[in-house]
């Protein structure tokens, strides 16, 4: 199968979250086109099965195909973990996600071996990060701790809220008495609490951003394949925004986190897919 080059590169999450890997991905590789779907309707994935997250990612994949997008991101560590190698073994397109490359990074820079994840309990349940890690060196010891609560403030916009702070310390105290000296941030909200998250965990424990990771990742494989965009077609909207649901609130939150004015964001009917 030929891949068009210039075509965009689909990204989707189940809400807003994926937007930190979208930010990634638009510093990093400024040629590429985006396509974004955030499941809003849906969200969140992290407390549902593994059957009914494959059975929301198949759609979504469909909706992107459609899109004719040249590669797919999973830009959700829930959707990640449950969904990645059943849908990889399905399509001719490269499909990454965002565990590996944040695994591959926290191997590398942790000294004492003793790496803390923080996720979803869908992500933490899942061992996912555990199973990663240990295969590129067994001798890690892994130690995941979930916060479901950081979704919902980082949705609220209380990223630099007392209350965030007050949670984070609750959370995050379990992981400082283990001694960890790096720490993935497992969901793609989590990036937006990175400056809170170090203050608690201080500034021994290096923070693993795998939204940031991912897109090198992206960029290397893109490479590798040749189909990096030529970066000689201009377009009047190269990054193009769809969601399930609450299509006003995902724009004005959108806009204040990338570096780039989201005109439109389109409400479809994904239950069609």
């Amino acid at each position: 199968m030929k891949i068009d080059r210039d075509a965009p590169i689909g990204v989707f999450d189940s809400g807003i979250g994926g937007l930190t890997v979208a930010r990634e991905i638009m510093r990093n590789l400024p040629s590429e086109k985006v396509v974004y779907f955030g499941d809003t309707a849906r969200v969140p994935y992290g407390n549902k099965s593994k059957e009914t997250v494959l059975r929301y990612s198949r759609q979504i994949i469909r909706f992107l195909q459609e899109q004719k997008v040249k590669a797919i991101v999973i830009a959700c560590n829930t959707a990640s973990a449950f969904a990645l190698d059943a849908v990889r073994h399905e399509l001719e397109i490269p499909v990454l996600g965002v565990i590996e490359a944040g695994a591959v990074v926290a191997a590398k820079v942790t000294r004492n071996h003793r790496v803390g994840v923080i996720g979803t309990v869908g992500t933490i349940g899942s061992g996912i990060h555990k199973e990663q890690l240990q295969k590129l060196d067994p001798e890690i010891t892994v130690i995941g701790k979930a916060c479901p609560l950081f979704v919902p403030l980082v949705e609220e916009g209380w990223l630099h809220d007392p209350v965030t702070a007050e949670v984070a310390k609750r959370y995050l105290g379990e992981l400082k008495v283990q001694e960890i000296d790096t720490l993935i941030l497992g969901c793609t909200h989590y990036p937006l609490l990175r400056s809170t998250i170090q203050e608690i965990m201080g500034e021994h424990v290096r923070l693993v951003n795998p939204a940031y990771e991912s897109a090198l990742e992206l960029k290397e494989l893109l490479t590798r394949k040749g189909i990096l965009a030529s970066g000689k077609e201009e377009e009047e909207f190269p990054y193009r925004f769809y969601v399930s649901d609450l299509a006003d609130e995902f724009k004005s939150f959108a806009n204040s986190i990338l570096p780039y004015d989201v005109e439109m964001t389109q409400k479809i009917d994904i239950e069609k897919y």
